[in-house]
C-alpha cells in the first residue's frame, strides 16, 4: 500500500509528457518561412527602387544600390541556410541506427 502512495505522489510531482510537448515559440519551419518572406520582400523593394531610378522617379543612386546590396546579402544568407539544412539532412540520413 505504501508503494501506491509514493507512485501517486511522484505522478503529481512530475509533469506529464503531453503537457511539455507543446511548442513554446515559433517552429523551425516558421523561422524559415519568415526568412524566405523577408528575402522576397527585400528583392521586391530592390526591384522597385531600380525601376524608379530607371524611370526618373528616384534620383538617388546610393539608396538604390543599398537596396540592391541588401537584397543580394539576404539572398546569399538564405542560400547558405538552405545549404546547411540540406547538409544536416544528409548527415542525419547517413547515420547508422
Amino acid at each position: 500500500m505504501k508503494d501506491l502512495t509514493v507512485g501517486t505522489q511522484l505522478k503529481t510531482l512530475l509533469p506529464s509528457p503531453l503537457a511539455s510537448e507543446q511548442p513554446q515559440g515559433s517552429g523551425f519551419a516558421e523561422l524559415l518561412g519568415e526568412a524566405l518572406s523577408r528575402t522576397n520582400q527585400s528583392q521586391l523593394e530592390a526591384d522597385q527602387a531600380a525601376i524608379a531610378l530607371q524611370s526618373g522617379e528616384a534620383e538617388n543612386l546610393h539608396d538604390v544600390m543599398l537596396a540592391m546590396e541588401e537584397a543580394d546579402i539576404s539572398m546569399r544568407l538564405l542560400v547558405q541556410m538552405r545549404n546547411k539544412v540540406t547538409e544536416a539532412y544528409k548527415e542525419i540520413m547517413n547515420m547508422q541506427v
